[in-house]
C-alpha cells in the first residue's frame, strides 16, 4: 500500500454522505447584496434552504389584491399593517415572504429591519398548485414560529383554510370556510370578512 493510499484512507471515513449546504439569513442577505442570485428571480428562505417562489397567474395575484383589500380597514382599527409578499425574519435561518401578513405598527417600524415572527397577527399565502406545500411545509413554520393565525386561500376551489392555536409546531385548531362564510380575524374580532370577497370573481 502506497504512502498516498494510507494518508487518504487515514482522511476520508468509508461510509461519508455529503450534506447540504444551509444558508442563515444574513448569508442570504450578503449573497443577494453581491449579486448571487438574479435581480428577477422570485425566492425565499426555508429552514437554510433557498426556494424558487412560483410564477404569479392572473387568479393568484388577484386574490393577493383582494386579501390585502379586505384587510385594510381591521388592520388600521387595530393599529396594525398589511404586507403582502414582503419577508418576516424567523429564526437564523428562515426569511419566508407570505402573500400577506398583518403586522404591529407602522411602515416605519420596519425600515431598518423586517419583522420578526413576534411581530406577526396573521400570516397567509395564495394557493392553486402549491397547496400541499402550504398545508405542510409552510403550516409547519409557522406555527413552530407561533404566528397565532395562518390563512390559507385556495384559489382553485374557492375555499379558506383558517388555521390557530399553534402548538409544538402544529395547528391545533382547523376551519375549512366555504365562499358563502365570513370569518374574524384574532386581531381584530370585532369585524367579520365575507370568504368571497377574497376570491376572484370566476370561483
Amino acid at each position: 500500500m502506497s504512502a498516498t493510499t494510507l494518508i487518504a484512507s487515514a482522511v476520508l471515513p468509508t461510509d461519508f454522505q455529503p450534506r447540504n449546504r444551509r444558508w442563515t439569513r444574513n448569508e442570504y442577505y450578503r449573497a443577494y447584496e453581491m449579486g448571487l442570485f438574479g435581480p428577477t428571480e422570485k425566492l425565499e428562505l426555508i429552514r437554510g434552504e433557498v426556494k424558487e417562489k412560483m410564477p404569479q397567474g392572473p387568479r393568484h395575484a388577484s386574490a393577493i389584491s383582494l386579501v390585502q383589500e379586505a384587510l385594510l380597514l381591521p388592520a388600521r382599527l387595530a393599529g396594525t399593517f398589511v404586507r403582502c409578499q414582503l419577508p418576516i425574519a424567523i429564526g437564523a435561518d428562515s426569511d419566508p415572504e407570505p402573500d400577506f401578513a398583518v403586522v404591529h405598527g407602522t411602515v416605519r417600524d420596519y425600515q431598518q429591519a423586517h419583522p420578526w415572527a413576534a411581530d406577526t397577527l396573521l400570516v397567509g399565502e395564495v394557493s392553486d398548485s402549491t397547496l400541499a406545500y402550504g398545508r405542510s411545509e409552510k403550516a409547519r413554520l409557522y406555527a413552530e414560529a407561533g404566528i397565532s393565525e395562518y390563512w390559507l386561500l385556495n384559489v382553485a376551489t374557492g375555499y379558506l383554510e383558517v388555521r390557530r392555536d399553534p402548538e409544538d409546531g402544529e395547528y391545533r385548531s382547523l376551519q375549512t370556510l366555504r365562499a358563502t362564510a365570513s370569518i374574524a380575524p384574532l386581531f381584530a374580532p370585532d369585524i367579520r370578512i365575507s370568504v368571497a370577497d377574497l376570491l376572484p370573481q370566476d370561483i
